[in-house]
């Protein structure tokens, strides 16, 4: 009995890390643990940091699943958004070919009646007009000239009226038939987003059902590290949110650290490029006198991807503080994947709706919003500058959009099961594309 006494006493010992040689004996007659005792308890202590590491890898794998169906349910929500966006645009395309439509068919029952009223015209005179009755009852070679030029302006101008109608009229259909397609096109972009509105609710509702799940798993899985460290499961909670929380700065801080760089690099790439240019060949004398300088070149044309520079971006609007301030006013309301207020916001409704108050007119779409918008890098970015994230290298793949408000801080709508928050611009992922409203 006293032996397994003593070997608990060397096992939890072990556990916290003391030496063998510090183990206090009950009194100088117990004896000193066995070899087996003594791999025993090392084998204990090795096992129950074995399960604790176990145990924070499974709570690592179910936050990476929560991160992963977030991402999803975002993809979705925009693909959405793109979805009505299209069929907005589709609707007003089927609208403005209907009026044209209208317009041409109007303008054929116009000259329908001109081509008529001429046609009856030319009948009704054709027997004072005809050569015959010129000659008979004209009174001379002069009179006979006038009558034929009368009939021969009255047929040229029943044959341009005829001209004009079939012109019309070739012009209608072409009305009536891009007017047919554009609302078939229209048919289909509304049954495209229907389909998206769909997807996006099962995406959303995915997210929500894997939500629950990864919190009861990390609920059990807590319990069982408590358990294992002999702590409340409070603390477990406590302690796994503080490290979370401090992976997650980090990896902001890395993010940062490593757009700087890219940022810096890139600056750098392009000085050398500029000198380059501007250098003369190796072999070319020496001008006696420095040559006037050249004027300004055009500038590249901006890339598609983030990370270029874009030395044409427009100043910041004065609009910003205004929209900066109104996503202030919604931090705290829900996340709503199609909402664009009021109450409620996705992404892109956010967004839309603080540069709405900005005085700047967005679309309700983050890809036609980073589109709309002037392309700058990461380097220039100031406050009310919009930032992206997509899949990508393309704009195409862009799926989540923010509000940068300065400090390397933003406020956006994350996703479903978070509101409207202030957060770091790194605390997620990287964001990709920037772009000035």
């Amino acid at each position: 009995m006293r032996s397994r006494a003593t070997a608990a006493a060397l096992c939890l010992a072990l556990a916290a890390g003391v030496a063998t040689t510090q183990v206090a004996h009950a009194d100088e007659d117990t004896p000193l643990p066995s070899r087996s005792e003594v791999r025993a308890a090392e084998q204990a202590v090795a096992v129950r940091t074995d399960d604790v590491a176990s145990i924070q890898a499974a709570i690592d794998a179910a936050n990476d699943r929560l991160r992963a169906s977030s991402i999803a349910a975002a993809q979705a929500a925009e693909a959405f958004n793109g979805a009505r966006y299209e069929a907005g645009l589709a609707r007003a395309a089927a609208r403005e070919a209907e009026r044209e439509e209208a317009a041409a068919a109007a303008d054929v029952a116009r000259l329908r009646e001109v081509y008529a009223s001429s046609v009856v015209t030319s009948v009704q005179s054709m027997p004072t007009l005809n050569a015959v009755s010129g000659v008979m009852e004209s009174e001379g070679i002069l009179d006979v000239l006038e009558r034929m030029d009368t009939m021969r302006d009255t047929e040229s101008a029943l044959d341009s009226n005829y001209d004009e109608f079939k012109a019309a009229s070739a012009r209608a259909t072409e009305a009536s038939d891009l007017a047919a397609e554009a609302r078939t096109q229209a048919e289909r972009t509304e049954t495209a987003a229907r389909d998206a509105r769909d997807e996006a609710q099962h995406a959303a509702d995915a997210a929500a059902s894997e939500a629950q799940t990864v919190a009861a798993e990390k609920s059990s899985l807590l319990a069982d590290l408590a358990r294992l460290q002999d702590i409340s499961v409070g603390l477990a909670e406590r302690r796994q949110a503080g490290l979370e929380a401090a992976a997650a700065a980090a990896a902001a801080d890395r993010a940062a650290a490593a757009q700087a760089a890219a940022e810096q690099e890139a600056a750098a790439a392009a000085a050398a490029a500029e000198e380059e240019e501007e250098a003369p060949p190796a072999d070319e004398a020496a001008p006696e006198a420095p040559a006037p300088e050249a004027p300004a070149t055009e500038q590249p044309a901006a890339e598609e991807h983030a990370g270029a520079s874009h030395p044409t971006a427009p100043p910041a609007s004065s609009g910003a503080s205004a929209a900066i301030a109104f996503a202030r006013e919604q931090i705290g309301e829900p996340y709503v994947w199609g909402a664009a207020g009021p109450g409620s916001w996705d992404c892109s409704g956010l967004t839309m709706g603080a540069w709405q108050r900005g005085g700047t007119s967005l679309p309700h779409y983050s890809v036609a919003q980073y589109d709309a918008s002037t392309p700058i890098s990461a380097g220039e970015l100031e406050p009310g500058d919009l930032v992206f994230w997509g899949s990508s290298s393309s704009s195409s793949s862009i799926y989540h959009v923010a509000l940068y408000i300065g400090d390397g801080r933003m406020i956006h709508a994350p996703r479903t099961g978070r509101p409207v928050a202030e957060e770091s611009l790194y605390y997620w992922t990287p964001p990709n594309f920037f772009a000035r409203p």
